[in-house]
């Protein structure tokens, strides 16, 4: 699951490729924004951890991993 982090005040994204559920991350992110957690953690398929502080997040996008696909499509 490929999920991109925009954070205030930087000019870049963060770009997770984790191993949970698009489920799991939008649970994370909502506990994190509601106030429950202070702040956002999710695990990339490597088993690293990303921490960003909920008061800096600007916006979370969750999608799908595209890698490994090779071809054209018409």
């Amino acid at each position: 699951m490929e999920v991109k982090i925009g954070v205030q005040n930087t000019n870049r994204e963060l770009v997770v490729d984790s191993s949970q559920s698009a489920d799991e991350v939008e649970k994370a992110v909502s506990a994190s924004l509601s106030g429950e957690s202070k702040v956002l953690v999710l695990s990339d398929s490597k088993g690293r951890k990303v921490i960003v502080p909920a008061d800096k997040l600007a916006y979370v996008e969750i999608g799908t991993s595209t890698t490994g696909q090779v071809g054209y499509r018409s």
